[in-house]
């Protein structure tokens, strides 16, 4: 059985901060980022919103992909929401 590997953008209420992660239980994750499980960035800045994710089948790129939106703009990471989720809408209860 192939395992699968999540890249991910968390929001606060206001969206004016932008977290991502990566993970290979998404729904589990983003539980303990909205308990606040999850100590430091997140919790600090309640980001628990979840507006965007990838599904990959291998770690290394996934963990490669992560880098690779850590390292845009706030701007291209505003493109990459915006093209599969242009509300905003939290995608959480669609796990």
């Amino acid at each position: 059985m192939d395992r699968q590997y999540y890249v991910y953008l968390l929001t606060n209420k206001g969206h004016t901060v932008l977290y991502t992660g990566v993970t290979n239980n998404l729904k589990r994750r983003i539980y303990e980022h909205r308990e606040k499980f999850v100590l430091g960035f997140t919790q600090r800045y309640n980001v628990s919103k979840l507006i965007y994710y990838e599904v990959l089948n291998d770690i290394e790129p996934a963990i490669t992909r992560e880098k690779q939106i850590k390292s845009w703009s706030r701007r291209r990471k505003l493109t990459l929401i915006n093209r599969v989720n242009p509300e905003w809408k939290d995608l959480y209860d669609q796990l």
